[in-house]
């Protein structure tokens, strides 16, 4: 009696689920209804929060200056003979860049030298006479008085032998700028004097502009709060520098900082400092406009994320952190320093930790993600970072 009673509650439960999975299977037919489905992952790159040397730069706009500049002008008046140079030519210390007609300059020197040659016979027959005089003084022959005026007539014609002597060397000197040369290696510009032009000591339009550019000078300004970092950095050595082309900030040349104006512009909050480059592939002229980066320090592995994982809401700066779930958590940040694309992280993350870098706007706290791990690679190898797992 037993059997059939247990028999009889077997196919009653079996018949019951048969019914519950029957009108689960057709209710949302009948009505409609679709079960809700598990939201899709989005799509994001992910980048592993690595360390790494991180370069701290201190940014100005300058203005690139010939190392020496030199206005050429001439020393003596004449007329202009020739010009011994073409413009835009490299010179040499000393190379002849202009001859004024010399010939009256060589005639005065004649009459220096012919002056002092008379004065040096009058003067050799002055000391014989005084050695005569000097034979017949003990003989009572000569008076005292006239040994002491020959004497004084012997200093008075050396003394007059020496000023000849002088007056050639003036005469010498004045015929020497008549050759006008190069006193520094540099590059002349456009000719500003033709031949047979006459030009006077007195002139200051000059002759040739000419400039030194290698090494080259810019001068750049940084802001005053700047100033502390900077002269840090040049208590501890040498502070490398590079010039950057305004446009596309393509590197022109790089060099060291040579040193900071000894004082604050207080119009405008700035510091003057000057850079020297060696430019040796002439990339750099006078008077050109460039961005010049100093680097003040390199901060030593140091944690970083790429500045695109950096996010600022309404409470301070974020970032989205990989959860082991494929999820994302929103992670409050405190940062330093950015350079190379990449933000240094001083609070919030750990070595190791994964951040979304990309397509953030999509997210929001619990977010499932999907990494794109192909984007990922490419970019990471572009940034010579390590690409993420």
């Amino acid at each position: 009696m037993n059997a059939p009673r247990s028999r009889t509650l077997i196919i009653g439960a079996v018949a019951l689920l048969v019914v519950i999975i029957a009108w689960r299977w057709l209710l949302p037919k009948l009505t409609g209804h679709k079960p809700p489905k598990t939201p899709a992952a989005i799509a994001v790159d992910v980048a592993t929060v690595t360390r790494r040397d991180v370069p701290v730069y201190l940014e100005g706009l300058g203005t690139v200056q010939a190392f020496y500049t030199v206005t050429v002008t001439a020393r003596v008046d004449g007329q202009i003979q020739k010009i011994g140079f073409t413009e835009g030519q490299e010179v040499k210390k000393g190379a002849l860049l202009a001859q004024i007609d010399p010939r009256p300059f060589e005639a005065a020197l004649g009459v220096a030298v012919a002056a002092r040659d008379k004065d040096r016979a009058q003067l050799e027959n002055a000391r014989r006479d005084m050695e005569r005089y000097q034979l017949l003084a003990p003989e009572d022959l000569a008076s005292k008085q006239t040994v002491d005026t020959q004497q004084a007539l012997i200093r008075q014609l050396d003394a007059q032998v020496k000023g000849d002597d002088a007056a050639i060397d003036n005469a010498r000197t004045q015929l020497d700028y008549t050759s006008i040369r190069s006193p520094i290696d540099g590059r002349t510009g456009i000719r500003l004097v033709d031949p047979g032009n006459n030009v006077h000591a007195s002139d200051t339009t000059g002759i040739v502009v000419v400039t030194q550019l290698q090494p080259i000078a810019v001068i750049f300004s940084l802001p005053e709060e700047q100033f502390t970092p900077l002269n840090d950095a040049l208590q501890r050595g040498t502070v490398s520098v590079k010039a950057l082309a305004r446009e596309n900030r393509e590197e022109l040349d790089s060099g060291t900082v040579s040193l900071i104006d000894n004082q604050i512009d207080q119009t405008t909050g700035t510091i003057r400092v000057k850079a020297v480059l060696p430019n040796a592939h002439r990339r750099l002229w006078p008077g050109e406009f460039v961005t010049m980066q100093v680097l003040a320090q390199t901060r030593r592995q140091v944690l970083t994320i790429p500045a695109g994982a950096l996010q600022r809401g309404p409470h301070g700066l974020f970032t989205y952190v990989v959860r082991p779930d494929s999820t994302v958590a929103v992670a409050p940040l405190e940062t330093g320093e950015e350079a190379g694309g990449y933000v240094v992280v001083d609070k919030g993350l750990a070595s190791g930790e994964r951040v979304v870098a990309s397509n953030q706007f999509r997210l929001q706290p619990g977010s499932r993600i999907r990494a794109n791990g192909a984007a990922l690679a490419s970019s990471g190898a572009a940034a010579g970072a390590e690409p993420a797992p």
